[in-house]
């Protein structure tokens, strides 16, 4: 135990690292599916929060520490998840080369980057009136904006995994034992036979 958090807390921090990058890998790059991210990183965040208090065997007694345990790493987790959603988002803003099935028109004539990403919202059913109407003329504003969403997106999840971590800590703690378990001494049958 740790002056600030548990040994528990950490160790929950990297399975909630490991979780993140599982999760990332399967609904930002392998099947697009950002919604099911914005859903499933606040559910690890409840997780986590239960189970580094869990982890930790922390005690009902003590409800600060077990919030401040869920708070740990669930922030850890958060960012996590933020920081991949951001960094998947950046590897495909930066390098689309404009590429489309011919069924829906062939490949876009464009820089590859920004440019692309541009033309492709640009060509969605009512996409050019829908950008013209909130200002957006060129790619340089279309990127302000992009990245204004994204963060926004990326605050989001930070904010809402921490959240439910911190719920995951008051699930802990109905269930948390009251006093701390001791072990017998090695060679000592449990029974004291």
């Amino acid at each position: 135990m740790s002056r600030f958090v548990d040994r528990g807390a950490n160790i929950a921090a990297v399975v909630g690292i490991g979780m993140a990058l599982t999760i990332a890998v399967s609904f930002l790059m392998v099947i697009p599916i950002d919604p099911a991210y914005l859903v499933l990183a606040p559910l690890s965040g409840l997780l986590i929060g239960w189970y580094g208090n869990q982890r930790a065997e922390q005690l009902r007694s003590r409800p600060g520490r077990v919030l401040v345990n869920a708070a740990w790493s669930g922030a850890i987790t958060a960012v996590t998840f933020a920081v991949l959603f951001l960094g998947v988002k950046l590897f495909f803003f930066s390098l689309d080369p404009g590429y489309r099935d011919e069924r829906s028109g062939g490949s876009f004539t464009c820089a590859a980057g920004p440019a692309c990403v541009y033309e492709r919202y640009q060509a969605a059913e009512g996409g050019a009136a829908a950008l013209a109407e909130v200002g957006i003329t060129n790619v340089a504003t279309f990127t302000d904006w992009y990245w204004d969403g994204q963060m926004g997106s990326a605050r989001l999840l930070i904010g809402t995994t921490v959240i439910a971590a911190l719920v995951g800590g008051l699930f802990y703690l109905p269930g948390a034992p009251r006093v701390r378990t001791a072990l017998p001494p090695s060679g000592d049958s449990p029974s004291g036979a």
